[in-house]
């Protein structure tokens, strides 16, 4: 089999999950005997491009016309079975879709986020879950509140490219929703559920630790959407032991100021990944405090991984990655510190494990992928 992993990759300024998403899965199905052909541009060409490319990046999230050249030269010359789409944005546009089409092969797409409809694609605008722009023919809500980077004009070519593009989806194969939660997403877009499988990300098996921890653990952007602020309120009325702290991001400083004041934070900075496996491991529970419908926390499945259990809000794709392996709360102060204290005394350890190995593997995961690459195949020479 062959296929086109076409992705946008973000700036190299900006450390992107997805972009280590994309590279995981080019490794893996390249290992599994698929032969990948990547069709990848990256926002950090924009600044090196020629003045007339310039000119042309307004458009380009409708339709980039370098992009619709590239593909079709290396899909006539490479005659792959499958193009698969990550990010779309902003230089290869949803037209690689048509392009697809057009030369015969069928379009599967990662949905990683909420841009079908959002233009931000976090549904999360000033502290609040913000859908103000679903349903709507055009999504001037975005507009008006400089939803895409803070500017209402680089917001109005994103919700024009929303608006041009709502059948293009619709058009599409296959989505791979990486939760129940972006299925649902999908099926208020008018996308039949046939169109949707659900398949999350992996991460690769290092083992864990049976032996019980200490306390809480954070590990995430130090944001408002990431519960940061809900976090620190629900500790100080129920702490219980230690919590420890592990990121960057603009509420760093109030992290810092509550480490400070109190002896039972600790907040140690951003850890490279063998920091954060060893604080997981030594930890009664991970905390997942967003208060945004977070698609897929992968720090959730690497906890699992690591047999640690996790206390979690209900939103987003969190019920589903958690399951039986934790705790469910709303995201309110109230509702967060009355669940502290049993996630900080430990427990569900082989729960956690046993949900990883269920559902989380590189091979389980792989193989839902293939299978997905398989039935477009199969319906498209039908």
């Amino acid at each position: 089999m062959k296929v086109v992993i076409a992705h946008n990759r973000y700036s190299s300024a900006q450390p992107s999950g997805e972009n280590t998403i994309v590279d995981t899965e080019i490794r893996q199905l390249t290992e599994a005997g698929v032969e990948v052909v990547p069709f990848q541009r990256s926002s950090d060409e924009i600044g090196d491009q020629p003045l007339s490319e310039k000119l042309l990046l307004p458009v380009s999230p409708v339709y980039a016309p370098r992009a619709q050249r590239e593909l079709t030269e290396l899909i006539t010359r490479e005659r792959p079975d499958v193009v698969h789409l990550h990010n779309p944005y902003p230089l290869l546009s949803p037209w690689v879709v048509k392009t697809a089409h057009k030369l015969g092969v069928p379009v599967v797409q990662t949905v990683h986020n909420y841009r079908q409809s959002c233009a931000n694609g976090l549904y999360f605008r000033d502290g609040r879950i913000c859908r103000d722009c679903l349903g709507k023919p055009f999504p001037y809500p975005a507009v008006q509140h400089s939803c895409y980077r803070g500017s209402k004009a680089q917001s109005l070519i994103m919700a024009t490219t929303l608006a041009a593009h709502r059948g293009t989806w619709r058009s599409l194969d296959q989505f791979i929703a990486l939760t129940p939660a972006i299925a649902e997403h999908l099926l208020t877009l008018g996308i039949r559920e046939d169109q949707i499988t659900v398949k999350p990300n992996s991460i690769p098996d290092h083992g864990y630790s049976r032996e019980p921890g200490e306390g809480l653990l954070f590990v995430g952007r130090l944001s408002e959407e990431k519960g940061v602020r809900l976090l620190l309120d629900s500790w100080a009325r129920s702490a219980t032991g230690r919590l420890r702290i592990i990121g960057d991001g603009p509420l760093r400083e109030l992290v810092e100021k509550a480490a400070a004041d109190r002896e039972d934070i600790d907040y140690l900075g951003p850890q490279n990944a063998d920091g954060v496996r060893a604080a997981m491991r030594s930890a009664n529970a991970l905390v997942i405090a967003s208060t945004w419908l977070e698609p897929l926390p992968t720090v959730i499945i690497e906890a699992l991984s690591n047999g640690t259990p996790v206390l979690g809000t209900n939103l987003g794709g969190i019920p589903y990655l958690v399951g039986d392996a934790g705790w469910l709360v709303e995201p309110t102060v109230d509702a967060m510190s009355a669940a502290i204290p049993r996630a900080a005394a430990g427990g569900l350890r082989p729960e956690a494990r046993a949900r990883y190995l269920e559902n989380f593997t590189p091979a389980v995961v792989l193989d839902r992928l293939i299978g997905v690459y398989e039935k477009v195949r199969r319906s498209a020479a039908s």
